[in-house]
């Protein structure tokens, strides 16, 4: 009987095993698949704690964001953590004040003022939202039954300290393509630092769900709108990290799949130094190429587009005549002789044209033209003209076609070339700026898709909205309120994401500044004197700054500035391609 047992069994387990199929195919997972439950319980606060230790612990406790926040809500009562909501990070100030307001008996009930400045949040998106104000938020506590002070009122959500968050997000720059799919421009976003989550999956999961707020209507993604993961993104065995997609989009031709790969590899270039391996459905998504790396697409990215020609090294404007940065000598033409009268100019990206703004009749005038001939007038009269600035041509050979300047503080015009060679002035709408005062600079990045303004001294950055014939400016967030004021008096971009500052502060006179307006890094303040009032930066150049006594360069934040021996009057103005 036993061995017919032993028998029986053998031939179940025998044919539970047939049952398992040999050759499987992998199947598609998303997000939520790969997320995983853990019931650790969070460890209770130190025992008779005061109301005032008490909140000022909770705070500190959320510099663990593991577990949907549960070190912080060990501090809360059962019904305040039921209701608490995590999910957008509020950031403030790392030196906060706790306040004690005894409102009645303080035996079983009491109130906790939290104090300090706001920094800014996080959006639903995972990009950093700018916010000026003053925190007052009042915290209710009550004892449990074990008559341990818990917080039964939290604040309406997250309130965690800048030194906090900087210890446990990261930022991650995404990549989107502008509206033509001519360029990829970066998009940042702040992730969970592990072991709370992956990074590289935070990042494919933020990438399919496409560009920020802020930038939504501005920029595209090549990735289909039904993307989702295939698999688990994750380092193969051969050292690759692998992105595997699906459903990225029905027509799939092999320019688009060139899109996707450069879009997935710059996304990942600041996450990982490995090659990145571009899967769709478990299949590489192009079969000449297995692995990238981020030199491997700068074609696709357009980056061409954006570099500067080696031989450009900029320009001053100096008592009405435009000079090259290289010697101070006047450039050819109408423009280097000073028949303009110049205040104010820009150079096209690829160096082909030049605009000037003048003055005129008792007001001023802009013309717009070839570099070294005669340049036209364009109809546009007004008492004021902001320093021009240049939109990115529409291909590599391709001349600037786009120049915008501000109107009387209040007005932003774009002058675009017709056919025929004529300029004409054209309306942006900035009804979501006017309400904020006088916009006295206005510089578009590069990529054409944001623009940096100064505006009653203040700097925001807004966004360029195209609809076909419609260009706006959207989204604008004022960028480090706190720190720059109303002090700003010169911008210029320094990358695509990046903005260098001048400003009249004496601790603060150039600044480099994250256009997100999370960052921001100080220069050197040796031999510069206040104010600033000319700056020029781009990618791969020195910053040129002219202060009332003269030029100077650096090349990054920790250098001294070092003196031009080209000299320059007051008013002079400095500048690059763009």
């Amino acid at each position: 009987m036993k061995r017919l047992a032993v028998l029986a069994l053998v031939l179940v387990t025998l044919s539970g095993c047939a049952a398992i199929p040999t050759n499987t195919q992998p199947k598609p997972i998303g997000p939520k698949d790969s997320k995983t439950t853990n019931t650790v319980t969070a460890p209770e606060p130190r025992q008779n704690l005061d109301p005032i230790t008490l909140v000022r612990d909770f705070i500190d406790a959320t510099s663990n964001p593991d577990r949907d926040f549960a070190a912080a809500r060990a501090y809360l009562t059962p019904d305040a953590d039921k209701k608490w909501d995590t999910k957008n990070p509020t950031i403030i100030e790392s030196a906060f004040a706790t306040v004690p307001t005894p409102l009645g008996p303080q035996d079983k009930t009491t109130t906790v003022l939290l104090q300090g400045k706001y920094v800014g949040r996080l959006g639903n998106d995972n990009s950093f939202v700018p916010r000026l104000d003053d925190l007052k938020q009042m915290l209710k506590l009550e004892r449990n039954n074990e008559n341990q002070w818990r917080i039964s009122e939290p604040p309406p959500g997250v309130y965690m300290p800048q030194n906090l968050f900087n210890s446990n997000y990261r930022r991650v720059t995404l990549y989107f393509y502008n509206r033509e799919f001519s360029v990829l421009v970066p998009d940042p976003r702040y992730v969970v630092i592990p072991p709370a989550t992956s990074i590289p999956t935070r990042v494919t999961e933020l990438l399919i769900k496409g560009p920020g707020d802020a930038v939504r209507d501005t920029l595209v993604s090549a990735l289909g709108p039904d993307t989702d993961v295939f698999s688990e993104t994750k380092e193969a065995d051969d050292g690759a990290l692998e992105v595997n997609l699906t459903k990225v989009g029905k027509d799939l031709t092999p320019e688009k799949s060139k899109q996707i790969v450069a879009q997935v590899v710059k996304s990942y270039s600041g996450v990982t130094t490995s090659r990145v391996r571009v899967l769709v459905d478990g299949q590489q998504i192009l079969p000449d190429q297995r692995d990238y790396r981020p030199s491997d697409v700068s074609a696709t990215a357009g980056e061409s587009l954006l570099a500067l020609n080696a031989n450009l090294q900029g320009m001053l404007v100096v008592d009405g005549s435009i000079r090259s940065l290289t010697d101070g000598n006047p450039i050819k033409g109408p423009a280097g002789t000073g028949a303009y009268g110049a205040v104010s100019a820009a150079q096209s990206l690829d160096g082909s044209r030049l605009a000037v703004v003048y003055r005129a009749g008792g007001g001023m005038r802009l013309r717009v033209g070839e570099l070294e001939q005669e340049l036209s007038e364009v109809d546009q009269r007004a008492t004021t003209l902001s320093r021009p600035t240049w939109l990115l041509s529409s291909g590599p050979k391709e001349p600037g076609a786009e120049v915008w300047t501000v109107v009387d503080g209040a007005s932003v015009s774009r002058v675009t070339r017709s056919d025929n060679g004529s300029w004409t002035a054209k309306g942006v709408n900035i009804t979501e700026i006017s309400p904020f005062g006088a916009i006295s600079e206005l510089r578009l990045s590069r990529d054409g898709t944001r623009a940096a303004l100064v505006i009653a001294g203040r700097l925001y950055v807004a966004s360029v909205v195209r609809h076909d014939q419609d260009v706006a400016l959207r989204s604008p967030r004022q960028i480090q309120p706190s720190t720059l004021g109303s002090s700003v008096v010169s911008i210029d971009w320094l990358s695509q994401d990046v903005l260098v500052v001048s400003s009249s502060l004496t601790a603060l006179p150039v600044t480099k500044v994250y256009a997100d307006g999370y960052k921001l890094d100080r220069y050197s303040q040796s031999n510069l004197t206040v104010p600033v009032g000319s700056v020029a930066a781009a990618p791969a150049r020195q910053v040129q700054v002219i202060d009332p006594s003269g030029l100077w360069s650096a090349s990054d934040i920790t250098d001294v500035w070092r003196a031009s021996g080209i000299r320059v009057s007051a008013g002079a103005l400095v500048f690059y391609p763009g």
